[in-house]
């Protein structure tokens, strides 16, 4: 059968039948339901059942729990990998022998953009955000938008759609996987040290973005922040319309927010074009809801249905997410702690969230469970990781969750190295592990009116819970 992918032109999965390998991921499943609805017979496997795969048996695509080679369809036209799937993974190894094209899950993306009007949005911070509120806005203003999000968001209906010709998604710098995607429209939030496992420094992850930036067609747009330090080295060569977005007077879409309610003000060279008041604190999600804003106008919403969609966002899970409250009886008195749980997993993102958390909710203390997301991640950003937990009261850390790391990174860097840099610099920090050991010891120290928040992007959210469970 000839290639599912030539020449650029747009895929034909009609009769073709798909294997995917991590199935069971925001982005993964939605690709392969808007592979089934192109017309292809669609497969996957994964380690452990979830809601997502569950929701994938019921639409009729076959999922399997066991990763092995005989688990690989006999007819197998091609065979998508998530990014977390080495290349020795035993269906991989098997598709190689059969001689199945192997593609990986951008790559997938990337194709499935091809004749259709695609979307990205990339950043270090806040692109499941942006992807998010666009969809929504575009739901709201009739659009019909696909898209596919890093995270769940039940307002749109999970992390992902198959509707129209719009598709939305993110564009994520990591292994410079966002090179495979082929957007027409394009937003670049911001841009800043991450991934040092892949990128040597600043210099290649900005080169990167160039590179996913020229992407971008002629009659295509970029939406790029206006203060990025390097923003002319990213957009010099590019022949797509530019424009910028931030809080400075001179940028093209200049964001305006006052008050503790963070009321927002989007101006278009000096005119105000939309307001709103959302429902997520903070400057950093105006912005993403500015930059989502703009893009929506540009795909055809207009104004007054942009900033009423904006208002009535609930936000998406793990961003700044509130999961309750919890009465304890402690020294014989009742106290009230407020739990939140977000993603935050890089210090500009850590030191953005508990700033806007501690001015919109006003606690008494901030008490941060922070899990720390790849040693190595760690190791390069320590310093910047011990100067972002400024409006934390107290920080506990629980075990740096491994991922992608070599066993010799696992063992360069210890917990207790964030938690003495920490205490260095004045801030009431432990180390304890595991979790249970954590909300015993939140029961001890909780005061009433306290904030607690846990904080990463591994499972430390189980605290949260299990903290409001007791």
């Amino acid at each position: 059968m000839a290639p599912a992918f030539a020449g650029g032109q747009a895929v034909d999965l009609a009769g073709r039948h798909l294997h995917f390998v991590g199935i069971g991921g925001c982005g993964m499943s939605g690709l392969a339901l808007m592979a089934a609805r192109a017309g292809a017979s669609c497969t996957g496997t994964d380690r452990e059942p979830n809601d997502l795969t569950r929701e994938l048996q019921r639409r009729g695509v076959g999922v399997v729990l066991d990763q092995s080679a005989g688990s690989v369809p006999e007819v197998c036209d091609l065979m998508v990998a998530s990014a977390a799937i080495g290349p020795d993974h035993p269906e991989l190894v098997e598709a190689r022998r059969r001689g199945v094209e192997v593609v990986k899950y951008a790559q997938m993306l990337g194709r499935m953009m091809i004749g259709r009007t695609g979307v990205a949005i990339a950043g270090t911070h806040g692109k499941s955000t942006t992807t998010s509120l666009l969809s929504h806005i575009l739901i709201e203003a009739d659009l019909d938008p696909s898209f596919i999000v890093g995270a769940t968001c039940a307002q749109i209906g999970g992390g992902s759609r198959v509707g129209g010709d719009v598709l939305i998604a993110e564009a994520c710098e990591f292994d410079r996987s966002f090179h495979h995607l082929r957007p027409r429209h394009a937003v670049i939030l911001n841009i800043e040290e991450d991934h040092l496992d892949i990128y040597e420094g600043l210099d290649q992850i900005l080169e990167a973005f160039a590179v996913f930036a020229a992407r971008i067609p002629r009659d295509g747009t970029l939406l790029i922040q206006h203060e990025l330090p390097q923003r002319l080295a990213v957009t010099a060569r590019l022949a797509c319309r530019v424009e910028t977005i931030g809080f400075a007077p001179q940028a093209d879409w200049r964001i305006e927010v006052t008050g503790d309610a963070f009321e927002t003000r989007l101006h278009e060279k000096g005119t105000e074009v939309a307001r709103w008041i959302g429902r997520m604190p903070g400057e950093h999600m105006a912005y993403d809801a500015a930059a989502a804003a703009v893009t929506a106008h540009r795909l055809g919403a207009t104004w007054d249905r942009i900033g009423a969609a904006i208002a009535c966002f609930e936000g998406l899970d793990r961003r700044m997410q509130p999961l309750g409250a919890r009465v304890l009886d402690v020294g014989g008195g009742p106290v009230q702690v407020t739990v939140v749980d977000d993603y935050g997993h890089h210090p500009t993102e850590i030191d953005t969230t508990l700033r806007a958390l501690r001015r919109h909710h006003r606690p008494h203390r901030v008490i941060c469970v922070f899990q720390p997301h790849q040693h190595s991640r760690t190791r390069f950003l320590m310093e910047q990781f011990a100067v972002s937990f400024s409006q934390a009261d107290i920080v506990i850390v629980p075990h740096i969750y491994f991922v992608r790391d070599s066993e010799l990174e696992r063992h360069s860097v210890r917990e207790a190295d964030l938690v003495d840099r920490l205490r260095g610099r004045g801030v009431q920090a432990m180390h304890l592990y595991p979790y249970s050991a954590i909300v015993e010891q939140l029961e001890l120290i909780v005061r009433d009116g306290d904030l607690l928040v846990t904080m990463g992007a591994g499972d430390v959210w189980q605290v949260a819970k299990a903290f409001l469970r007791q």
